[in-house]
C-alpha cells in the first residue's frame, strides 16, 4: 500500500499556510513541520490546562492525565515501558544529563566509545567524561564515504568498554546504521550503548526493543511535535546509574534524569504525534491492535514513500562535477537528508535557492567532527536537502530544478 499524501498534507496546517505558498520545505532535518493534533494539544492545554498537573482539581487532573498519555503512547509505540521514557528541552541537554549519570557510573581507566559521524549532541558531553580519567576511543567513519565499519568497531571493543555511543543515521551522511547489529556487537563485550535517533525518528519511529538499544534519543520538534526531546533508558540500565533529579524522584523511572521540571504543555502536545501516527494507521487499514505493530506499519509507509522521492534526488546528483555527494547513492540505505559539498560556500547557494522558492539549508550542521573527517571545511558547510513523508514529487521536481539551475 502507498501513502495517501493528500491526505498526510492535510494533517499539517503549513501546506494551507498563505506565507507559504509556492515554497517547498528541504530542511526538515533541522525541524519538521507540526501537525494539527500536536497544535489542537498544545492550544488546550494553554487554555483549559496551565495549571501545575497532578492536584486534585480537574483542570490539575486532566493536565497531569495528558502528559502521562503522551508518555504511555510514545512509549507503547516504541516496544518499551511507560516509565522508560521521558521528557526533556531538548536532545542535547537530554544527552547531557546521561552523561553526568555516567561520569559516576563508569571508572577511571575504563572505556567509552564515540564516533565522529554523530551531531555533537551525541558527541561532545561524552567526550568529555577524559576529565575524569575515562578514556574516550574514537569510531571513525571512512574518510570517502562516511561509513561507519562494523570491523573498526570490533577493534575498539574489549572488556574495558562500557558504553558505545553513536547515531542512527548522521545528520549528514544520511546513512542509516544497522542499530541492531550493532547493539549486538556492543553487548557481547559487555557495554550498553546509546543512540542517537534525532535524524531517523522522522522517517518512522523506531522499535527500540527489537533494536536492543538500552539509550535512545529523539527530538519530538523534528518529529511533528514541538520543541522537546524524547529519551528512552531502558530499565536495566536506568536502576544501575545515579539518580540526577531530586532525590526523592529517585526510584521513578520516568523522573530520574530530568534534574528540572518537564514543560507540561509540550509533553502533553507530543500526544498529538501518537494521534497523528494512529490516524496514518488507520486511514490505510493498519493494524487495528498492538501500538507498536501499527508504528511500524506506518514507518514502513512513510519509508516506502521517501524511497521513491529521495532515488531521483540522488540520481541526479551522484555523478555531476560540481557536487559530492556525502554519503550513498541508494534510496534504500538512508535516510532522505543530502549533504553535498560544493565548491563554493554552502550557504550563499542555499540563499539563491530561497529565492528560487526552495527552503533548505547550508553550513555545518553541528556536524563539525564528521564534515572534518571528510576533509570538508565546516566553514564551507554543506548544502543539505532534506525531506520527509510529506514531500510530494512535485516539490522535489521544483528542487531538482532550482539545483540544476543554481549550480
Amino acid at each position: 500500500m502507498s501513502l495517501d499524501l493528500e491526505f498526510a498534507r492535510s494533517q499539517f496546517p503549513a501546506f494551507a499556510e498563505p506565507s507559504l505558498q509556492g515554497q517547498a520545505f528541504f530542511e526538515n532535518a533541522g525541524g519538521s513541520y507540526t501537525c494539527q493534533s500536536v497544535i489542537d494539544r498544545l492550544t488546550r492545554f494553554y487554555t483549559q490546562r496551565k495549571v501545575q498537573p497532578y492536584a486534585p482539581y480537574e483542570a490539575s487532573i486532566l493536565g497531569g492525565a495528558e502528559m502521562d498519555e503522551a508518555r504511555q503512547r510514545l512509549a507503547a509505540m516504541m516496544g518499551v515501558e511507560s516509565d522508560e521514557l521521558s521528557f526533556g528541552p531538548s536532545t542535547t541537554q537530554n544527552t547531557y544529563v546521561l552523561s553526568q549519570a555516567f561520569r559516576t557510573f563508569v571508572g577511571p581507566g575504563e572505556a567509552i566509545i564515540v564516533t565522529n559521524q554523530d551531531h555533537e549532541a551525541n558527541s561532545g558531553p561524552w567526550r568529555r567524561l577524559a576529565e575524569s580519567g575515562i578514556e574516550v576511543r574514537e569510531w571513525q567513519i571512512d574518510p570517502q564515504s562516511g561509513k561507519l565499519h562494523l570491523a573498526d568497531l570490533a577493534k575498539l571493543l574489549d572488556e574495558k568498554v562500557r558504553l558505545v555511543c553513536f547515531p542512527h543515521c548522521s545528520n549528514v551522511v544520511g546513512e542509516i546504521n544497522p542499530v541492531a547489529e550493532i547493539t549486538a556487537m556492543a553487548h557481547s563485550a559487555g557495554a550498553f550503548v546509546c543512540v542517537d535517533g534525532v535524524s531517523y525518528a522522522p522517517h518512522g519511529l523506531p522499535n527500540v526493543a527489537e533494536l536492543g538499544a538500552d539509550i535512545y534519543l529523539f527530538s519530538a520538534y523534528k518529529t511533528y511535535g514541538p520543541h522537546q526531546g524524547v529519551m528512552v533508558v531502558r530499565r536495566a540500565l536506568s536502576e544501575l546509574l545515579p539518580n540526577q533529579a531530586h532525590y526523592f524522584n529517585g526510584d521513578v523511572g520516568y523522573k530520574r534524569f530530568t534534574p528540572a521540571g518537564p514543560d507540561h504543555a509540550q509533553v502533553a502536545a507530543c500526544a498529538g504525534i501518537a494521534d497523528y501516527i494512529d490516524m496514518l494507521c488507520d486511514h490505510h487499514g493498519g493494524p487495528q491492535t498492538d501500538p507498536a505493530l501499527r508504528a511500524a506499519f506506518v514507518h514502513d509507509l512513510m519509508r516506502a514513500h521517501e524511497v521513491k522521492l529521495l532515488q531521483p534526488l540522488l540520481d541526479a546528483v551522484k555523478d555531476r562535477n560540481d557536487v559530492r555527494l556525502i554519503g550513498p547513492a541508494d534510496a534504500a540505505v538512508r535516510a532522505p537528508t543530502v549533504a553535498l559539498q560544493l565548491k563554493v560556500a554552502a550557504e550563499p547557494v542555499a540563499a539563491q535557492l530561497a529565492e528560487m522558492g526552495i527552503m533548505a539549508g547550508g553550513g555545518d550542521f553541528y556536524a563539525v567532527r564528521a564534515l572534518k573527517a571528510l576533509g570538508i571545511d565546516p566553514a564551507a558547510g554543506v548544502l543539505r536537502l532534506s525531506f520527509t513523508h510529506y514531500t510530494s514529487e512535485a516539490e522535489i521536481e521544483k528542487l531538482l530544478s532550482a539545483l540544476d539551475y543554481v549550480l
